[in-house]
């Protein structure tokens, strides 16, 4: 007969196969017990606002809460001439309802957004329309002569949407009409392009002066005896200890006209007193903050990189003929291009995102598309805005990331 192979079993019977397969399953679950906490925290504090504020900047329904019925019946007019008596009566009902809730306000700012002027039309006419009768019609178009304008009526129409893709295309200069469909604002109220674009010029002026100021930097630390490094080490390191409020304030006391910059260049002779440079409150001030303060994001990388990298190499190369240029170029410079990208790619998403600084020391030329997100949240209070801004941002970003992985490649990004 032929041998039969005996299964191999543990100690206690059990198949040595299904044993080891019992305990990868046991250490799986508990590395996903140790990995979920983690999950968890970012979903809740990262992934879930990031979708909450893309839903926003296509959703709000602040008409449609406090004027359910006005939104329901302007569903069937045509939006070619003015709404009928149903209509008419139905606004003049909700608008006294919302007279005595106190909620005008919120319908006229929301409407406001998409026909300047409304919300004086709609705080006016809620007052009348406790004591209104019929014909409500004649009563309101009495009430202000904005409510004999059909595009007035196209514009409540549109904010009495739900989904709506207008605060997108406010984002990117354009309005939304009810027949026309999207037009191009006229140029004077074209703002949000231009800021995208300085956002992004701004960024990547940044990035490269860090690149050229952080790269000696890093090389020194990587070739200098540990103790002069350390000691390099600590004064790179020693912005972290300070404010950020207190090293951008700093700067305005450095840059400005009878600052330390300003007084020592009058003193070499570069100025005259009479004509001191501007070199605050405008994008000069912005892109030396900037450079300032994400300057060892840039160093950081670098030198995690540099550190790596053996000094005999360079050696070989010259024995070999090479210059001191040539050997830097060909054989140094090349294995740093992971600290490279990592650092040109966190300094560069870190100065997208800036807001305080630019607004600390950047003036009217220096505000980028953050400081505009910052002044729709806390001012304007149209958060539909601000989340379309900062969907289109967020949007951006990726897009330049998926970019920079195609050309360069994202495996070759390195932090040490």
């Amino acid at each position: 007969m032929p041998n039969v192979i005996e299964p191999i079993t543990a100690a206690d019977g059990t198949p040595l196969k299904k044993k080891l397969a019992r305990a990868l399953f046991r250490s799986k679950i508990r590395a996903a017990g140790l990995v979920l906490p983690l999950f968890a925290f970012i979903l809740c504090t990262f992934v879930v606002p990031i979708f909450a504020l893309m839903v926003q900047g296509v959703h709000n329904d602040t008409f449609h809460t406090y004027m359910p019925r006005t939104a329901e019946v302007l569903e069937d007019w045509d939006g070619s001439s003015l709404p009928g008596e149903l209509i008419f009566a139905t606004l003049a009902k909700e608008l006294a309802k919302t007279k005595k809730e106190r909620t005008v306000g919120k319908v006229a700012t929301r409407v406001n957004r998409q026909y300047s002027g409304a919300r004086s039309t709609f705080t006016k006419t809620a007052r009348k329309a406790v004591k209104m009768e019929a014909p409500f019609k004649n009563a309101i178009l009495k009430a202000d002569k904005k409510w004999k304008r059909v595009e007035f009526w196209q514009a409540i129409k549109l904010t009495s949407q739900t989904w709506t893709p207008a605060f997108y295309g406010a984002a990117l200069d354009y309005e939304l009409s009810l027949n026309d469909g999207f037009e191009r604002k006229a140029e004077k109220e074209r703002i949000h392009v231009k800021l995208f674009w300085r956002t992004l010029v701004i960024s990547a002026v940044v990035m490269g002066f860090c690149l050229l100021l952080g790269y000696p930097v890093a090389y020194l630390l990587a070739t200098l005896p540990l103790k002069t490094s350390n000691l390099l080490m600590i004064l790179v390191l020693l912005p972290f200890w300070t404010s950020l409020l207190v090293r951008t304030t700093a700067w305005i006391a450095i840059l400005q006209s009878q600052g330390v910059v300003n007084d020592i260049l009058v003193w070499i002779g570069v100025t005259s007193n009479d004509s001191r440079f501007s070199l605050i409150y405008n994008m000069t001030g912005t892109v030396v903050a900037m450079t300032h303060i994400l300057l060892p994001f840039m160093v950081l990388p670098l030198y995690s990189v540099m550190k790596t990298i053996p000094s005999s190499y360079v050696r070989a190369a010259r024995s070999l003929g090479a210059t001191p240029t040539w050997a830097f170029l060909k054989i140094y410079l090349p294995q740093t291009v992971p600290g490279i990208g990592a650092g040109g790619l966190l300094v560069f998403i870190l100065a997208i995102g800036y807001y305080i600084t630019p607004a600390l020391v950047g003036g009217q030329s220096g505000v980028l598309i953050s400081n505009m997100i910052a002044f729709h949240m806390k001012s304007s209070l149209n958060w539909s805005l601000a989340a379309a801004l900062g969907g289109i941002l967020l949007g951006g970003v990726l897009l330049l990331y998926w970019a920079y992985d195609r050309v360069v490649g994202i495996d070759n990004v390195k932090l040490g």
